[in-house]
């Protein structure tokens, strides 16, 4: 343990436990949680415990803003952990490139953006689309239909699955989108455009409670989900819980973790996990995102010895850290992660089974900018 008579590390905690994206938040916000436990209980870092000021900004952006803007300038915060929709992240951007703050962002996002003031731990599209697009295409059938919440990742990423779908011969059959606090109502019509569609399988960005309206709509209309799933990046255990798996068996996520992955890392992950928050609380990408990026700060900051964000994210960049996912690196010239994609069907307690992982960690490419030679090599990967 850490003596009490140490100062401590002051780092800021900026998850959403309420609000549209209450339950994915809620799952970054434990990731962390359990993560700066662990360190503390080992003994901090630099014999100083991590003490974390925490907000609930409840899915407003304008408190996400505000509320950097305190932890910075008055709580004596350097370093935050936070935001997840990309709204909440370029919310609170300026603010933390003004107080010289660092942000450690854990959630997937769109790509085309690079911050000195911010370190990029969850997927880019180049991670999850690409290998999805594939797979929808060789596993379902080329007719695909498209859905998403009305902001920037969700059309961004269906734009991105356009151009891969119809490259390769496939067709896209509708794009459609409903406001990300859209009531069931929208939803519904959603569902009644793909019935009209009759797709091969349904893209969806729609995410929050949009998703969960989504999906019971899905279910409701009595669609084939072993011929017709509805394939996201989004989906994962949490989220499969609140709406019941029951509705969710069939579906495809693409990402780079689930809870039932093999290996020692996650085996103690998911039982350390449940000790803590309970035994029906399933781990997540949202979680172990969350859970392996503050691990990644402590070693960063055990060698720099400072919250200062240039030294703290230099000494960060050269990082290794076997995850519950694997071993994670970052790409010095992106400040993003590589990682491992993979594809996991639901099925019916909730979890995923996992019918295909690349073979290696894929580089990170924010700006889409990589080579035919990466692409084809993914695609081999692929039809392995």
């Amino acid at each position: 343990m850490v003596g009490t008579g140490n100062a401590t590390w002051r780092v800021g905690v900026l998850f959403s436990r309420s609000g549209v994206s209450g339950i994915t938040e809620t799952e970054h916000f434990l990731g962390t949680a359990l993560a700066i436990e662990e360190i503390n209980t080992a003994g901090g870092v630099l014999g100083r415990a991590i003490e974390p000021v925490c907000y609930d900004p409840a899915g407003d952006m304008d408190a996400y803003r505000g509320l950097a803007r305190r932890m910075l300038a008055e709580d004596g915060v350097e370093v935050v952990f936070g935001c997840s929709l990309s709204a909440s992240r370029k919310a609170v951007l300026s603010t933390m490139e003004r107080h010289n703050g660092l942000l450690w962002y854990p959630s997937i996002y769109e790509g085309f953006e690079y911050s000195e003031n911010v370190v990029y731990t969850g997927a880019t599209l180049n991670q999850n689309v690409f290998a999805l697009a594939d797979f929808l295409l060789q596993e379902y059938g080329p007719r695909i239909f498209m859905v998403g919440s009305d902001y920037i990742y969700p059309r961004e990423s269906n734009r991105v699955m356009r151009d891969l779908v119809e490259t390769k011969g496939g067709t896209i059959l509708g794009e459609i989108y409903a406001p990300l606090d859209a009531d069931e109502d929208a939803h519904g019509r959603m569902v009644a455009e793909i019935l009209r569609a009759a797709p091969d399988a349904v893209f969806s960005t729609v995410v929050g409670r949009g998703a969960e309206r989504l999906y019971r709509a899905y279910a409701a209309a009595g669609i084939d989900r072993t011929r017709c799933p509805i394939a996201s990046l989004t989906l994962a255990e949490g989220q499969i819980r609140a709406i019941g798996p029951e509705a969710c068996t069939g579906h495809v996520l693409a990402a780079p973790y689930f809870g039932s992955l093999e290996g020692d890392e996650n085996r103690r992950f998911v039982s350390a996990f449940r000790a803590r928050f309970g035994p029906e609380r399933p781990t997540s990408m949202w979680s172990e995102t969350a859970y392996a990026q503050v691990h990644l700060f402590a070693r960063a900051l055990a060698e720099a010895g400072t919250l200062d964000a240039e030294r703290l994210s230099a000494a960060a960049l050269r990082q290794l850290y076997l995850a519950p996912e694997g071993e994670l690196a970052f790409d010095g010239e992106t400040r993003h992660i590589w990682l491992t994609p993979g594809m996991g069907v639901a099925r019916a307690d909730g979890q995923f089974d996992l019918v295909w992982r690349a073979r290696r960690p894929v580089r990170p490419d924010p700006y889409l900018a990589w080579s035919r030679f990466e692409l084809n090599a993914l695609e081999d990967g692929l039809a392995a």
